[in-house]
């Protein structure tokens, strides 16, 4: 991709994921696992070096829609066999089902490329676990689609109160791929919910943001690097544990490709050059730089 050509991938990789979706002799658990890709930034860090996020997300994305090209017809069929009308239980059996069902979802929902099963997903949900689950899928495969627009207003009015359920409310925005996602995390720092005082709250929106959207935090014009030093300079004044922990998202710069490399190290330098640092954040950079 890189190099300007088209990903491509072993035709037995990609029929292997309909087998054990089918596999009626394993666990949906089991199969849940087994079909869930390596993370992005798993990726990156098996490759260790150069790392190009864009490159990396388009790949990862090119193999969720051949696998789900090649095997729709059977991924179709388990997700529906899926389907549970029975009262919500945390067992291990029903935990399992409904595993399968949603990383089925995200592999249908990504081969139809529409936001309309996610957003069925969630309107008829009766537990938390779909519920959350189909916003992920909108917020992540459907960012600006009106649905999930609406899905997340419903999600807020539903559970505003609940502290804990809004941390993976904005934990879902933040994590959001692209680069438009850092135009809104800056959009949530001034949301009724947030508060620069709140250590939840600011691992769950600026945190997240850094640590798990390598897409978005790590933008090759720098913006997201800059972002996250402001917001370290500013947490330092008052919680300095909180500023070093989320600064650790940096640890990895030095695996970037050139132009994500240098634009680090510069957000780097310049929290590593302010005045009155403290112990903490002063630690970090300093360690993350040598």
């Amino acid at each position: 991709l890189r190099g300007g050509g088209a990903a491509s991938f072993d035709t037995k990789l990609v029929e292997v994921f309909g087998e054990i979706a089918s596999d009626e002799s394993l666990e949906p658990a089991f199969r849940a696992l087994a079909l869930t890709l390596p993370l992005e930034g798993d990726i990156a860090r098996e490759i260790g070096r150069n790392v190009d996020p864009d490159a990396i997300f388009i790949a990862r994305n090119a193999l969720v829609k051949s696998i789900a090209a090649k095997n729709f017809d059977k991924l179709t069929a388990v997700w529906r066999s899926m389907a549970d009308s029975a009262e919500f239980s945390p067992a291990a059996a029903p935990a399992g089902k409904r595993a399968l069902k949603n990383v089925l979802l995200d592999y249908l929902s990504v081969h139809s490329d529409n936001s309309e099963m996610a957003s069925e997903a969630y309107a008829t949900a009766t537990n938390m676990t779909d519920r959350f689950s189909a916003l992920l899928l909108l917020t992540q495969r459907f960012s600006d689609a009106p649905q999930t627009t609406a899905a997340l207003n419903a999600f807020e009015a539903r559970y505003g109160s609940d502290g804990l359920v809004m941390d993976k409310w904005f934990w879902a925005q933040a994590i959001a791929p692209g680069d438009a996602t850092l135009a809104n995390v800056k959009r949530l720092t001034a949301h009724s919910g947030f508060s620069f005082d709140n250590p939840n709250r600011l691992r769950s929106l600026v945190g997240a943001f850094a640590s798990s959207n390598p897409t978005g935090f790590h933008r090759a014009d720098g913006a997201g690097y800059r972002f996250l030093a402001d917001i370290v300079l500013r947490v330092d004044k008052g919680n300095p544990q909180t500023a070093a922990r989320m600064l650790t998202a940096m640890r990895s710069w030095r695996s970037l490709e050139p132009t994500r490399k240098e634009k680090a190290r510069e957000a780097l330098a310049s929290i590593a050059t302010s005045p009155n640092l403290s112990t903490d954040v002063r630690d970090i950079v300093e360690r993350t730089l040598a």
